[in-house]
């Protein structure tokens, strides 16, 4: 264990990149092999939207870099947070480290998002995309990502984490994401023994249907026992016949397919008084 948080510790740009890139490539090519939906889109064009939008979280993310490694350096360094009130083994507190991680830095902030008002109109942006495929994990608005930036500061200091295991985190976190937003079909038994652990591609999709309360539901990323414990947890028996992806209040291609209007959607007078997903 100590050798996998060595190696996260460490890792090179490089390395995660290609890690990440590598996951983004097999899920494309599985959805495009074996898909839940047969979308009758231009793939690319889509895909091209939702990776402007991975650029604008990378500039976000490059921001926040020195503070994430020098709040965590300093937490753990001086042993603060909740992995140093016990004496735990290393295979524990990395256990421990990636559940508040997850917890505060992705299902919390997440909720948070979808209850207050302000918030919700920077995430609409991610509802707003109507082919859910994998490169929709990425479409997220630049204030979201810093909404997203912020919490995982709040995680980091909760928890103490050091660098390994936030690094190890934000991987985990990213493929997660690839795989449960990827339009890709599996067996409904096999998905519902993931949906034991982990968020599943089907669990996932119940939350991009375009009205409540099931766009109020299903917020974990990586692990998906926390909708259960706080009463989010919604199962859909056939996601395939019975989702439609979307947010009800933006269902026209100027809000969907336009990335002008898209980065414009939280700012524009309109949206700030319309209801959305029974929001006002």
């Amino acid at each position: 264990m100590q050798a996998l948080i060595d190696f996260f510790t460490t890792i090179p740009s490089a390395y995660r990149t290609a890690i990440l890139v590598s996951g983004l490539l097999i899920f494309w090519i599985w959805e495009g092999l074996i898909p839940l939906f047969g979308f009758k889109y231009n793939k690319i064009r889509h895909a091209g939207i939702n990776l402007f939008f991975t650029f604008t979280t990378l500039l976000i993310n490059l921001a926040f870099a020195f503070l994430i490694v020098k709040i965590s350096d300093y937490m753990s360094g001086h042993q603060m947070g909740l992995l140093y009130i016990w004496a735990l083994p290393l295979s524990a507190r990395i256990i421990l480290g990636l559940l508040l991680l997850d917890f505060i830095g992705a299902w919390l902030v997440h909720w948070t998002e979808h209850k207050i008002k302000w918030m919700w109109r920077f995430h609409i942006i991610h509802h707003t995309d109507r082919q859910i495929d994998v490169t929709s994990a990425l479409r997220h608005h630049p204030g979201e990502s810093i909404f997203r930036a912020l919490f995982t500061l709040l995680a980091i200091v909760v928890s103490g984490a050091p660098m390994g295991i936030v690094m190890l985190y934000q991987t985990l976190s990213a493929l997660l994401s690839q795989f449960n937003h990827a339009n890709i079909h599996l067996p409904a038994p096999v998905d519902r023994f993931l949906t034991l652990f982990i968020v599943s591609p089907d669990m996932h999709k119940v939350h991009h249907h375009y009205k409540l309360p099931l766009t109020d539901s299903n917020y974990g990323n990586i692990f998906s026992f926390w909708d259960r414990l706080f009463g989010c947890y919604i199962r859909v028996k056939n996601v395939k016949d019975e989702l439609i992806y979307g947010i009800d209040t933006h269902m026209d291609k100027e809000d969907t397919e336009i990335i002008k209007n898209l980065l414009l959607i939280p700012f524009r007078p309109d949206n700030i008084q319309k209801t959305a997903s029974g929001k006002t």
